[in-house]
Formats: C-alpha cells, structure tokens, sequence
C-alpha cells in the first residue's frame, strides 16, 4: 500500500510542477495566452491518471485486497506507471516544441500512442484483478445451497 501512496504524492508533485512549467515557459518564450499547446494538459493528466486513479487504486487495494494478486499487481503497477510517464512526457516535449515553434514528428504521437496502449493494458490488468478479488468475496459470503432430497 505504501507503494501506491508514494506513486501517487509523486504523480501530484509532477502534476503541480508541470502546471508551473507550462505557466512559465510559455509566459518566458512569448507563447500568446489562449494559443492551444499540449503543455496545458500534462499537469491535469499527471494529476488524473496519476495522483487521483492511484489513490482510487489505493482504496481498492484496502476494500478487495489487489495485490494479493502478486504478479497481476506488479505487471500492474509497471505498464500503468509506464503509460502514464510515456504519455506525459510525449505531451511535453509535443507542447515545448509546439511554443518553440518546432515542427512534431509522426514519431512522438506513436510514441505517445504507446503510452495510451500502456495505460489502456494496465487498466484491462486492473479490472481482472478487481473482477477476481470480488469474485473470491461472493464466493466466500455465498450461503450453501442444499441438495435436494427427493
């Protein structure tokens, strides 16, 4: 539990500091306000996927006992983290090179498209994980049922 309690503080330490950083590299680089760059939405997906989905994560964890799931919970834990790193950081170097005035590349958003995958894998483990816990709750709450005499 301490894992994902430590993931996420460090998902809203990124997401507040890339909050920063948009802020002030576009004001420092004469970016003008309202123009559309990809800075302006990695601190709200570090804060979503990472800080608030891990602390949702952390609640299930004590409700169904995820990680009791072992190698679910750490392939888990390494493809979510994964995806959600790859995808914010391709949406920065996007968005600085967008207020640079660099041209993008296919190749970030198939790298970025990476990222989705990743995230979109690691919330299919998530939901197996979460499918079996609660599967091996009913099963063990369930009344016997009596054969039938007759």
């Amino acid at each position: 539990m301490r894992k994902l309690v430590n993931f996420s503080f460090t998902y809203m330490i990124l997401g507040v500091a890339s909050g920063l950083f948009y802020r002030e590299f576009t004001k420092m680089n004469g970016f003008p306000e309202g123009a559309w760059t990809q800075l302006s939405v990695v601190h709200t997906h570090l804060l979503v996927l990472g800080f608030i989905i891990l602390l949702l994560v952390l609640l299930l964890e004590k409700a169904f006992v995820l990680s009791q799931h072992r190698k679910l919970f750490a392939w888990f834990m390494g493809t979510y983290n994964a995806g959600v790193l790859l995808t914010a950081g391709m949406q920065l170097t996007h968005g600085i090179m967008t207020v640079l005035g660099i041209e993008s590349s296919k190749m970030v958003s198939g790298i970025a498209g990476l990222g989705h995958m990743s995230i979109t894998a690691g919330m299919i483990l998530l939901f197996i994980m979460l499918r079996r816990s609660v599967g091996a709750g009913d099963q063990q709450k369930a009344p016997r049922k009596r054969a039938v005499e007759g």
